[in-house]
């Protein structure tokens, strides 16, 4: 079968859009070429930062005929829907139709269309300027004639400049052949904005920019090499990631990977080039991430480090080139070296800017004062100007300074929790935001918390307060590492809890796909602090203070002291609390308290997904996690632990038998009540007649009793333990006692105690939601 080779070359496209480029190049084409009715064995996607390649092998030469039937109306329908049948069906006369009974609605007419199969040119011809005019870019431009103003005595034939191509840089030619692998192949011509599909390409734009005449993907491959263009995108990443490891460790160093700058460096390059450039040492002072990121950032060079060194970097770098120079390289290295040296003056100047003062300190008093920051200290003084400059966190929820009382306030709470001494706690939260103000930050703003603990440690701060500072960001992805002792952990839950917080509150939340906050990222991290540190926290008072906080703050100004009785006495002792209050004040308060109950379990449910992704990643079942997860479980650890016993237990002989009785009996139970069977408040033992209800009832008081000690203490095996000698009890009952008794009162009695086995399992999960 006929192969089908496509590129499209174009000025250079940006690195970061090739691979998905290419990605989207495959999936609408093949996609196109299927629902056209065409096959293929195979298709690879290609890419290079001026061109986007694709090679489909086995493509079918033509579509099938196809046979449609089209049912048409009653054969007593009035004309003007036969009229239409008609037409519809591309028939001249109703005798070419066909007459089909239908047993319920009579008889009806059919009719027959044959639609004769396309040859695959005439497919891909049809399909590809759709394609390439629809083609997503994230960014594209217009150019040439055709980019003109409408109407413009410039703008090609007609003028209309809004309908000329977008593509993300100006689209220079397009090669489209098709044929078997052993014959000749044939150029599928289709016409783009006056872009005529051909079989000629060209080569590595500074070595061999002659036209190369193409046929089929194996020839153009091989013709590009000769032409200095490496097609394959990863075996150009492949060979920079090993040149340049030899080169490093041919020069005594090692070389300090990236994949993502790797990645980005192969799109850059079409015939890769690895060269070794130099800097001054003394620029080494700098902090090796900054020295790193500079070079990164700046002139997209990875760093190298001595052989046997893990924090200290080297003064070489390693560039990629795209030319193969005709003096080794030595003019590039020479020029990449002076603009690197120019971009770490530049980096040495902002970090000793970093660690002196402020010119303005005495404007800075106030704000000083409200975070006990001492002004003496470099870092304090970054941390006043961040509060005295009301630098905005986000619009509805204040200024950074804002932000960073209330994290104090929750971080207060947070520290006996988590184990963590209170006072660096404190010190920790005041200075975590203080290096959004420093130049390093502002020029990298990835280094945040990196570069606050370096300042911390340069100005004499604890050790776990200066690592806080770093680790208050963290985890950052599901693979990041959490905090690395209890100070910062304390830091980083209150820090992401008023994220969270804050952001329900203004019901910012994220919607399908998009989370512009990072919302789920720091949830996720919450769970994981919580479950990996093995931290007891009740997310639901907690969560349901911070957010009633901000709904209440403007309207009741002792609100302080009944938001502590809220949490102390709970929400449904409001009005109690609130019956002091005026009514204007007290309508205005419980409005609040509504709206943040709301808003509080809303937030408390989005913590249950993440819980429920991150369990399952773990490897628990889903029917697990559900039985254990109740729509008010806020304490994460809890969950977690009764997730893992129980999965435990019910693999066993025990586990599995009890497990078919007591849903035997939440069924049975479930469906009376659904009935509008009456069930006894509580079981009688008057009414206990037989001996295997008997024995059920007295099991489940000692079952109820044990379990309940058992959770309490957070042993959640031997729970499921006490549970297990209900089996007998439960199966005895099923064989010797009739539910359904002729008497009433001994009927609900029963029911009862069926209620009585669903509560005492219930202390541990939701048996009816295992799946046997």
């Amino acid at each position: 079968m006929p192969d089908l080779l496509l590129e499209l070359r174009s000025e250079e496209i940006p690195a970061r859009m090739q691979r998905k480029a290419a990605g989207d190049l495959k999936k609408m084409v093949t996609d196109a070429l299927v629902d056209a009715g065409l096959t293929y064995e195979g298709a690879r996607e290609y890419w290079t930062p001026r061109r986007l390649t694709l090679d489909i092998r086995g493509l079918t030469a033509r579509s099938s005929d196809i046979k449609e039937e089209k049912k048409g109306p009653s054969t007593s329908a009035p004309q003007g829907a036969i009229d239409g049948f008609l037409r519809g069906a591309g028939l001249t006369s109703i005798d070419q139709a066909i007459v089909k009974t239908d047993p319920k609605k009579g008889d009806f007419y059919v009719a027959y269309m044959e639609k004769p199969g396309r040859a695959a040119e005439e497919i891909i011809a049809d399909v590809m300027p759709g394609i390439v005019r629809a083609f997503p870019w994230p960014k594209s431009m217009r150019s040439g004639f055709a980019s003109m103003p409408k109407g413009s005595s410039f703008g090609g034939i007609d003028g209309k400049g809004s309908e000329s191509l977008r593509w993300v840089r100006p689209l220079q030619s397009i090669v489209c052949t098709f044929g078997p692998e052993h014959d000749e192949v044939q150029v599928i011509p289709f016409e783009i904005d006056g872009i005529v599909a051909g079989n000629v390409t060209y080569g590595h734009r500074f070595h061999a920019p002659e036209a190369i005449t193409v046929r089929r993907f194996d020839d153009y491959v091989s013709q590009l090499e000769r032409a200095k263009v490496m097609l394959d995108a990863d075996r150009r990443k492949d060979m920079i990631l090993h040149d340049a490891r030899d080169l490093a460790f041919a020069n005594g160093l090692e070389l300090v990977e990236d994949e993502g700058l790797l990645e980005e460096v192969s799109g850059l390059v079409e015939w890769p080039q690895v060269l070794l450039g130099t800097f001054e040492e003394d620029y080494l002072s700098i902090p090796a991430e900054i020295i790193r990121l500079t070079i990164k950032t700046n002139q997209k060079c990875f760093v190298v480090r001595p052989q046997g060194e893990t924090d200290k970097l080297s003064n070489h770098f390693i560039l990629i080139s795209n030319i193969a120079a005709t003096d080794g390289g030595k003019e590039i290295m020479h020029g990449n070296g002076k603009v690197v040296r120019a971009r770490l003056s530049d980096a040495l100047h902002f970090w000793k800017r970093d660690q002196g003062d402020l010119p303005d300190l005495d404007t800075l008093k106030a704000s000083a004062a409200k975070f006990d920051l001492d002004l003496a200290k470099p870092l304090d003084q970054r941390m006043a100007k961040l509060d005295a400059l009301n630098v905005t966190f986000h619009a509805k929820l204040g200024t950074q300074g804002e932000r960073v009382a209330r994290i104090r306030e929750l971080a207060k709470v947070l520290a006996p929790i988590v184990g963590a001494d209170a006072a660096l706690v404190d010190r920790a939260v005041v200075l975590a935001k203080a290096d959004l103000r420093t130049e390093a930050v502002g020029e990298f703003p990835e280094l945040q918390g990196a570069m606050g603990r370096k300042y911390a440690a340069l100005q004499g701060e604890n050790a776990s307060v200066a690592a806080a500072i770093e680790d208050h960001w963290k985890p950052n992805g599901p693979s990041d590492r959490l905090p690395g002792d209890k100070v910062g952990l304390a830091v980083a839950l209150a820090d992401k809890l008023d994220t969270l917080t804050g952001f329900w509150a203004i019901d910012e939340k994220p919607t399908g796909s998009k989370d512009p906050y990072a919302l789920r990222r720091a949830a996720l991290g919450v769970v994981r602090m919580i479950l990996e540190k093995g931290i007891h926290y009740r997310l639901l008072p907690n969560i349901f203070y911070t957010v009633f906080a901000r709904q209440i703050l403007p309207t009741i100004s002792e609100n302080k002291e009944l938001l502590q009785q809220l949490v102390d006495l709970g929400i449904e002792r409001a009005p109690e609390i609130t019956s002091a209050l005026d009514e204007r004040t007290r309508t205005a308060f419980e409005d609040s308290l509504r709206l943040s109950d709301a808003v509080s379990h809303d937030l408390l449910s989005f913590f249950h997904d993440r819980l429920k992704v991150y369990l399952r990643e773990q490897g628990a079942r889903h029917d697990i996690i559900d039985a254990v997860l109740t729509s008010d479980a806020d304490d994460l650890l809890m969950v977690a632990r009764k997730a893992e016993a129980l999965t435990a237990f019910i693999t066993s002989e025990d586990g599995l038998n009890l497990l078919a009785g007591t849903k035997r009996a939440t069924q049975l139970l479930a469906a009376e009540e659904k009935k509008g069977t009456v069930v006894a408040d509580g079981v009688s033992e008057a009414l206990l007649k037989l001996d295997a209800e008997k024995a059920l009832f007295a099991a489940i008081q000692s079952a109820s009793k044990a379990a309940a000690e058992a959770v309490a203490l957070e042993d959640f095996r031997s729970a499921m333990q006490a549970l297990s000698t209900l089996r007998g009890p439960v199966d005895a009952f099923f064989t010797d006692v009739l539910v359904n008794d002729e008497d009433a009162a001994i009927r609900a009695n029963r029911l009862a105690l069926l209620k009585a086995i669903r509560e005492t399992t219930a202390t541990v999960a939701d048996f009816s939601k295992i799946t046997a």
